[in-house]
């Protein structure tokens, strides 16, 4: 599977999960010590998905520097 696709899937899952703990804290099913520990796991998956989508926007802003061809350039990751 190509780095982007990964990156793609992991962007979406994060996502998800994040929607999830967002939903559980909203209806207030949670305790303090458990609220606490999804917000924990919230802040983390928050900082992933921004990750995701810096590197996809610097993938677009190489695809479009590249005068205009449709070319990806390598970047290192974090």
């Amino acid at each position: 599977m190509p780095a982007s696709d990964k990156t793609i899937k992991d962007f979406e899952k994060s996502l998800q999960s994040l929607e999830q703990i967002v939903s559980k804290m909203e209806n207030g099913d949670l305790g303090l010590e458990d609220s606490l520990k999804q917000f924990e796991k919230g802040i983390q998956l928050a900082k992933s998905c921004q990750d995701a989508l810096t590197s996809a926007e610097l993938m677009v802003k190489q695809l479009i520097e590249k005068n205009g061809l449709q070319q990806t350039i390598p970047f290192e990751e974090k």
